[in-house]
């Protein structure tokens, strides 16, 4: 091949007894760029940073656990089979992730902390939208690092050269391969720039811009999927279950979304939900409240200490002075 895609000789590095994985470390990368995007966006709505923080700190662990749950319950003979540790399950570091149980799993997490903090999950979902297409393009190379999840066979010139440690049992002749973190990268790319386009231009509201990044993501996953070699338990016939589990999610946004085009047009007047304080007024009463209870009353003075009635004066003009009267 004179023209091909190399991959990296190594997967991480150590700092002393701790060993960095380059693939966690584009995972990180990506919540971060999904972090700094979606605040951006979350303020431009009126939302409050405060809030957006804990939102996103409910759904980044609870995503993390869904993306684990999701992987094992769709490969239970790599953790349950006869000779296999089932503890296994929990090693993490190990890998075996899927974006499906981290998003939906988030997704719940983030509307639970949506309801606590009295705000919408729609508003907070079309702000996050884009930076969750960036975060994914960003995690992808770490598939690349790993020299896994790679396609077919092919000659292109931008084939991806896996060697041969890791190359698919049945493909060891072959050198080069479709890079299908590449293919995913480049089109979660696109698909935040759709969305921007998208939102402002018509000002997408109401959770709608958040089903149109779940349309366009699997649509574009449902083709990457079906080249990719890695093994996958099917269940649809030739179809691997994540594609066609893209086809299903691919059906459901769009039903979802032109249904929202028709029943809930327009964007949120705000973030917040109806009936909910907002930050200015009621999302700091309680602090007010507990500031009111170490209000006093004035200190007495020492004459109303010692039992001694005050004196009172009588105000200067409010009534005329007259002369004393003389004895009979």
């Amino acid at each position: 091949m004179i023209l091909s895609i190399p991959s990296p000789t190594v997967s991480g590095f150590s700092i002393g007894p701790l060993q960095i994985h380059f693939y966690a470390l584009c995972l990180i990368a990506g919540i971060i760029a999904a972090w700094v995007i979606g605040l951006r966006r979350w303020k431009a709505r009126g939302g409050e940073q405060e809030d957006f923080e804990t939102i996103v700190l409910w759904a980044i662990p609870i995503g993390i656990v869904g993306a684990r749950f999701y992987h094992v319950m769709t490969h239970l003979g790599d953790y349950f089979a006869p000779g296999v540790n089932p503890w296994s399950v929990f090693f993490i570091w190990e890998g075996g992730i899927a974006i499906y149980g981290a998003i939906g799993f988030g997704a719940l997490g983030a509307l639970v902390a949506c309801r606590r903090r009295g705000v919408r999950f729609g508003a907070f979902g079309d702000a996050l939208a884009p930076g969750l297409a960036v975060a994914q393009a960003l995690g992808r190379w770490g598939n690349w690092f790993n020299q896994e999840l790679y396609g077919l066979p092919t000659d292109l010139p931008w084939g991806l050269e896996i060697d041969l440690a890791h190359r698919a049992p049945g493909f060891e002749q072959y050198a080069t391969f479709h890079p299908t973190f590449l293919y995913e990268s480049l089109w979660n790319l696109a698909v935040a720039g759709i969305l921007v386009l998208v939102d402002r231009r018509f000002r997408m509201g109401r959770g709608k811009l958040l089903a149109l990044y779940v349309a366009l993501y699997t649509f574009g996953r449902f083709f990457t999927e079906g080249i990719r070699l890695d093994y996958s338990y099917d269940v649809f016939g030739p179809i691997r279950f994540n594609q066609a589990m893209a086809g299903l999610f691919f059906v459901v946004a769009l039903g979802v979304l032109l249904w929202m085009l028709r029943a809930r047009p327009g964007r949120d007047e705000g973030v917040d939900l109806p009936g909910a304080p907002t930050a200015a007024s009621g999302r700091f009463a309680a602090d007010a409240a507990e500031g009111d209870q170490f209000k006093t009353a004035p200190h007495p003075t020492a004459e109303e200490s010692a039992g001694v009635p005050p004196v009172e004066t009588p105000s200067s003009g409010t009534e005329p002075e007259t002369s004393p009267t003389p004895d009979a």
